[in-house]
């Protein structure tokens, strides 16, 4: 791959969040799969902190990160963020709950023209800042990239991978595509039990909150925001092409939104009547019926409780504290593995099958390297794309799927059949 160099700027990337536990696990990819020959700095608001990341990744890869250079500033000050987006041509930041810290750097980011990268699966955050800085974006060239995660990239880079080769082979996008989670295995950190615990506080503050979470085009460009999808299913249903019940996937919220989203910024590639939804899948038979409705009921209770306020601080306190996560076996045993199915708009016979895995726990070590390529992709790679909001697939697209294939223990295949 090419690479485009930024002598004006100080360094490639800024690892924004590196002493929070995603941020850690990041910096550390970087460690061991480029070293220093990225110009590259960890970023946070307390030096200890930093340094002791700094040494801790060290240690775990072997590689001498005591050259790193530090970056101190405060989420919450406009100036400061400023002055970070400034220095580096991509900030990537793990810096979560995004809707409570994380405005202040991509309203940096789209004035400065500098490229950015995060985990959020806030819609209604995303929803807002395309709406704040979108216009900013488009004129200082900067690519915002929301979702660099396994929340959304196995599904907007799968769907983008699929209907690539749809065109390639009969010449024309699958009218709709169906993403079906085959199994996973991680655990959760911290982080992402405060921002689940945020997102149920702003509903509860802001009806409209909810309402943009519960609208299929919520951050569709605002004369594209309508289509045939409907709300997200969280009932149990038998899937005739997969031959297996399905119950509800707890992402699908956000992916699904993601990849309409992709759709509309790639001029509706996959055709303006697209439809996509996303599932579990949970087997056959009785047995695979009760899990399904085990499943749906589970995640209709749970949600319904998490309005409930008593219940929803009762639930945080229960949850794993800011820093933590999983243990490295369990990032290292862990695993994703999505199937895609895209419908011919003629003929069933030319539907086409993909297969999408990763070889680390979804949430986390998976994620790490995700978030990792996107921000080496946006900083090192000539993208056809221009500035503004976007989604992975819509700013990267192959470019970021060839890095993954190739660094990150990601697999994409068609299959036949």
């Amino acid at each position: 791959m090419g690479i485009v160099s930024a002598p004006e700027r100080e360094f490639d990337v800024v690892v924004w969040g590196a002493t929070g536990f995603a941020g850690r696990l990041t910096a550390q990819y970087l460690l061991e799969r480029y070293g220093t020959s990225l110009r590259w700095a960890l970023g946070g608001r307390n030096r200890a902190k930093l340094e002791a990341v700094r040494e801790a990744i060290s240690v775990e890869t072997g590689v001498d990160a005591s050259g790193l250079p530090l970056v101190v500033g405060d989420a919450a000050d406009a100036a400061s963020m400023r002055a970070l987006a400034e220095r580096t041509r991509v900030a990537c930041t793990t810096v979560g709950p995004y809707a409570l810290y994380g405005a202040e750097l991509v309203a940096a980011c789209a004035a400065a023209g500098t490229h950015y990268c995060d985990l959020t699966g806030e819609v209604f955050w995303m929803g807002r800042m395309i709406d704040a800085h979108q216009d900013k974006a488009q004129a200082s060239g900067a690519r915002i990239v929301h979702t660099c995660g396994f929340d959304c990239i196995p599904a907007d880079l799968g769907v983008f991978f699929l209907q690539r080769e749809m065109q390639a082979r009969h010449g024309v996008p699958g009218t709709r595509v169906k993403l079906r989670v085959a199994g996973f295995s991680g655990g959760m950190s911290g982080g992402t039990a405060a921002t689940g615990i945020n997102m149920f506080d702003e509903q509860s503050r802001n009806p409209e909150v909810r309402r943009r979470n519960e609208d299929p085009y919520a951050i569709n460009p605002t004369d594209r925001r309508s289509g045939p999808d409907g709300p997200d299913s969280f009932r149990p249903a038998w899937d005739a092409d997969f031959e297996q019940w399905t119950g509800p996937f707890i992402m699908a919220n956000v992916d699904t939104r993601v990849v309409r989203r992709s759709n509309a910024l790639l001029d509706h590639a996959y055709g303006a009547d697209f439809c996509y939804d996303e599932a579990m899948l949970m087997g056959s038979g009785p047995v695979g019926f009760a899990k399904a409705t085990g499943l749906a009921t589970a995640l209709r209770v749970g949600m319904a409780a998490m309005t409930i306020g008593p219940l929803r601080r009762a639930a945080a306190a229960r949850m794993p504290a800011p820093g933590a996560g999983p243990s490295k076996q369990a990032r290292e045993t862990g695993y994703w593995d999505v199937r895609l199915l895209a419908e011919h708009p003629s003929d069933p016979s030319n539907n086409l099958r993909a297969r999408l895995t990763g070889d680390r726990d979804p949430g986390y070590g998976s994620t790490a390297k995700m978030l990792a390529e996107s921000a080496i992709c946006l900083a090192r790679d000539p993208l056809a794309s221009r500035g503004g909001l976007h989604t992975p697939a819509s700013a990267m697209g192959d470019a970021l799927l060839e890095r993954l294939l190739q660094n990150a223990g990601v697999t994409a295949e068609i299959e036949d059949g």
